[in-house]
C-alpha cells in the first residue's frame, strides 16, 4: 500500500503524516485548516477539497480527529465515507478515541457498504506521533488488520490487533487512560506534599524513579511539563476527561460500580471549569497547589 488518505491534521495526525511522507508514501490530505493544509504540501502532500475525493484514490484511509461528533460527521453523514458509496476497496481506519458505541455504528455501516473498516486508537501523545512511538490498539477484522499493519509499522512502534470486535481496540485505549488520570491526580498530590515539606522535586524524581513509585506518566508530567512550568497542552485536561467520560459510561452499561473513576472525573470535571481545560492535563499540579493556597 503506498497510496494513503489521511483526515485530520491536528497535534496526531500532521507529524503521522510527515513521517509517511518521508518514507515516500504518496498522501492526499484534507483539514478545514487551510495553514495546514499549506504546510503540509510544502512538504509534497496531495491536498483534496473534501474527503470524498479520497475515494478510490487511495488504498486506505485514516482518520485522526479530536471530537466523537465530527468523527460521526466524517463517517456517516450524507457524503460521509461509510455512507456515500458502497463497495470501495479503500480501507477505513479511524485513529481517534471514540467511545465503543460509535465504533459499533460506524462497523455496521461499513458491513452494509461493503466496505473494510477497522477501529485503532492510539497512544504516546504527540512526541510518540512524532518519534514513531505511538501504540496502535486496533479492533476489527485480522484479515483486514493485516492487510494496512505494514502502513502502520511505519507509524508507531507497538502495534497490537486486540480482537475482532470493533470496540475492542477502544476498550483497551479507555482503560489506558483511565489509568493516565489516575497516574496524573498522583503525581499531582504527591508532588505537593514534596513541595510543602522543602523536599527538591528533581532528587525526589532521581530517588522515585528507581522505586515503585515510578511511572511514564510521573517522567512525562514532570519532567516534560511540571519541571518548565509550561503547559503547552501535549494533551488537555479537556480530552482527558472526553476519555474519562467513555470509560465511566462504558462502566455504568457494563453495570460496573467504579467509585474512585466517577470521584476522578467530577474532580478532573471541575478543573476545567476552573479554567484548566485546555492546558495539559498536567495542569492538575497547578490546581492541586492553588487550591491549597486558598
Amino acid at each position: 500500500m503506498k497510496k494513503i488518505g489521511f483526515i485530520g491534521l491536528g497535534n496526531m495526525g500532521y507529524p503521522m503524516v510527515e513521517n509517511l511522507l518521508a518514507d515516500d508514501f504518496e498522501v492526499h490530505v484534507f483539514d478545514i485548516n487551510k495553514e495546514t493544509l499549506k504546510k503540509i504540501e510544502a512538504l509534497n502532500a496531495k491536498v483534496v477539497e473534501n474527503p470524498e475525493e479520497l475515494i478510490d484514490n487511495v488504498d486506505v484511509v485514516f482518520t485522526s480527529l479530536p471530537a466523537e461528533k465530527i468523527v460521526e460527521s466524517v463517517y456517516l453523514s450524507e457524503t460521509g465515507l461509510l455512507e456515500f458509496k458502497a463497495n470501495t476497496k479503500t480501507i477505513m481506519v479511524d485513529t481517534s478515541t471514540v467511545s465503543p458505541t460509535l465504533n459499533t455504528k460506524l462497523k455496521d455501516a461499513a458491513e452494509k457498504n461493503n466496505i473494510d473498516f477497522l477501529a485503532a486508537p492510539v497512544s504516546g501523545g504527540v512526541i510518540g506521533a512524532e518519534q514513531r512511538t505511538l501504540t496502535f490498539m486496533v479492533g476489527g477484522k485480522k484479515a483486514v488488520f493485516d492487510k494496512v499493519e505494514d502502513v502502520l509499522n511505519h507509524l508507531g512502534a507497538n502495534i497490537f490487533h486486540v480482537g475482532e470486535s470493533i470496540e475492542s481496540g477502544t476498550t483497551v485505549k479507555l482503560i489506558n487512560n483511565l489509568l493516565i488520570g489516575f497516574y496524573t491526580a498522583g503525581v499531582a498530590e504527591a508532588l505537593h506534599i514534596a513541595n510543602k515539606q522543602g523536599i527538591d522535586l528533581d532528587v525526589l524524581y532521581e530517588m522515585l524513579n528507581v522505586s515503585y513509585g515510578q511511572s511514564r506518566i510521573y517522567d512525562r508530567n514532570y519532567n516534560t511539563f511540571i519541571k518548565e512550568n509550561n503547559y503547552k497542552p501535549g494533551f488537555s485536561l479537556d480530552l482527558l476527561i472526553k476519555d474519562l467520560n467513555f470509560a465511566v459510561d462504558l462502566a455504568e452499561e457494563l453495570k460496573l460500580d467504579l467509585p474512585i473513576s466517577r470521584d476522578l472525573l467530577s474532580l478532573y470535571k471541575e478543573a476545567s471549569d476552573e479554567g484548566y481545560g485546555q492546558q495539559d492535563m498536567a495542569v492538575l499540579y497547578e490546581r492541586v497547589k492553588n487550591k491549597s493556597n486558598e
